[in-house]
């Protein structure tokens, strides 16, 4: 049991929720490639790929291979990075490498108490298969004093970037995404394009969507983000909804809609839809007219097909310059794809 669970926690705790049922292509490289530096140091895939390549399969949930490939070498060379910065670190203050690591890491990390623990399991208690508390609690301590480790080696590891210049050369798997003629924000010519396939029913999406808006704000023209419409068969209403945005669309009105609809999820019939566009001031005749005769099904046809053929199964799914990113992520996962593909384009 307690080995299922830990199983079970590592990974549920690593991928984020997602509800299921333009970029250029990757460049290859080789074991010889350097995929990063750390100040004067190089590293090359073949060293990442001595620890990547032995992670079991199983640690990617259902990614694509590609993407599996990617993740075990970002996470070996993030690792190879961190030692290299540490070892530097600890040459020049002239201590030990251990006696470095207790003193910036393992010091600082607080055990959590057993109000923690408790609250961690009544918010995953569905995680767990039906393991009490005392049967997990062990398993729990265990991964938050990790999740806890891994938070202060990291401060440490970005104090320590800021003086010694860190680049990542590795190159992620990227797939190709058009924007066609779907609803945008953002110049066509930003240099970072995100498009999102989104349903209105899904909780995932719902939770998704106040990250995709610090997003926005935070880099402001540096983004051309668009919305495609990925409604699940299992959500009865997000079809409807979607044909409903399309014709709020119609009259340029499509963003408010969006929010609208994403600030009542519970009001999705076609009464609600309908209602909206009143309150948005739409011309409701005209609306009326496009909802009822399905005008845009064969737009979200459209968008589903596109979304499926990138590989998408479940929502909300982005591409950031064509890099996947699957589910309600939190801000900073945003932020590092986006900040390396900026980097990217000054190189």
């Amino acid at each position: 049991m307690a080995t299922h669970i830990r199983a079970l926690i590592a990974i549920g705790a690593v991928l984020a929720a997602a509800c299921s049922t333009a970029a250029q292509q990757s460049k290859a490289q080789g074991a010889s490639d350097v995929v990063a530096t750390v100040g004067s140091t190089s590293i090359t895939l073949a060293q990442v790929d001595e620890s990547a390549l032995q992670q079991p399969a199983g640690n990617f949930g259902s990614a694509k291979l590609s993407q599996a490939i990617y993740q075990a070498r970002r996470a070996a060379l993030d690792e190879l990075i961190g030692d290299l910065l540490i070892a530097q670190d600890a040459a020049t203050r002239g201590v030990d490498r251990e006696a470095l690591v207790q003193q910036e890491i393992s010091g600082k990390v607080t055990p959590p108490t057993d109000a923690e623990i408790e609250t961690w399991y009544q918010s995953n208690k569905d995680r767990l298969r039906g393991a009490t508390i005392e049967q997990a609690r062990q398993a729990i301590r265990a991964y938050l004093l990790q999740e806890r480790a891994l938070a202060v080696r990291q401060e440490y590891l970005d104090r320590l970037k800021t003086k010694t210049s860190v680049k990542v050369m590795l190159e992620p798997p990227r797939t190709v995404v058009k924007a066609s003629d779907s609803p945008a924000k953002g110049s066509t010519s930003a240099p970072v394009e995100i498009v999102e396939f989104s349903d209105f029913q899904c909780p995932y999406c719902l939770a998704a969507n106040p990250t995709v808006q610090r997003v926005l704000q935070t880099y402001g023209d540096r983004i051309h983000f668009v919305y495609r419409n990925f409604p699940l068969p299992n959500h009865p209403n997000a079809r409807p909804a979607a044909e409903a945005a399309q014709c709020a669309n119609e009259q340029g009105r499509f963003w408010p809609y969006h929010d609208r609809l994403f600030a009542n999820p519970s009001k999705l019939s076609d009464a609600d839809l309908k209602q909206a566009a009143a309150e948005l001031g739409l011309d409701t005749a005209k609306f009326s007219a496009c909802v009822d005769t399905h005008k845009y099904r064969d737009a979200v046809d459209a968008d589903m097909k596109a979304g499926q053929d990138a590989g998408v199964t479940g929502t909300p799914a982005f591409f950031i310059n064509g890099r996947e990113l699957t589910g309600a992520q939190p801000f900073d996962t945003f932020k590092r794809i986006i900040d390396e593909e900026l980097a990217g384009k000054k190189r």
